[in-house]
């Protein structure tokens, strides 16, 4: 009996610490890897991120500048499932993962019209100082978007080598996974 009972305590005791754990990693922050190039020199393939989830929870608006995880299943809603389901306690269990989280830089918010022109990128008529950028984009041609409501437009900082809102489209806010913090 005084076995069963302690038995019982140690597992109330890691109920409570699951929770309390997938609570944090649901609404408050998240470790996520970076999977490729497209971020250099900023990040590293293979690196390991810490996001703040408050923006995504809350559905507030990422600043210029800040680098966002995002999910890139932009043509769908996203449901309080994949929540549950992209936590990396269910996400490690989870075998062929259809889908990639991206890390990519915002460069636009809604009403912002973005440029391209002989490979310099301007936002609403100014062009953009980006000492973070890896080199001079290449080959692209001249290019416009008119980023709408509740979504954002992001850039990966290896220009040449970035699959990002120039070639998935716009991100909705409910795709932005949270704000990495330095």
């Amino acid at each position: 009996m005084k076995y069963l009972r302690e038995i019982r305590s140690w597992l109330g005791s890691f109920g409570i610490a699951f929770l309390i754990a997938l609570v944090v990693g649901i609404f408050v922050f998240q470790p996520y890897r970076v999977d490729g190039h497209s971020m250099d020199p900023t990040l590293h393939d293979g690196e390991r991120v810490y996001v703040s989830k408050l923006s995504h929870t809350f559905d507030y608006m990422p600043a210029y500048g800040d680098i966002v995880i995002i999910d890139s299943r932009v043509d769908r809603k996203r449901t309080f499932m994949d929540e549950i389901k992209d936590h990396p306690f269910f996400a490690w269990f989870e075998s062929g993962n259809d889908h990639t989280y991206y890390v990519k830089r915002v460069i636009g918010k809604p009403g912002d019209f973005i440029e391209i022109k002989g490979g310099k990128l301007y936002r609403n008529g100014k062009a953009l100082d980006e000492p973070y950028t890896k080199e001079p984009m290449t080959d692209v041609g001249d290019q416009t978007w008119t980023v709408p409501k509740d979504s954002i437009f992001v850039m990966g900082d290896n220009r040449n080598n970035s699959e990002d809102s120039r070639a998935i489209g716009y991100i909705p806010l409910d795709h932005v996974m949270g704000i990495m913090k330095f």
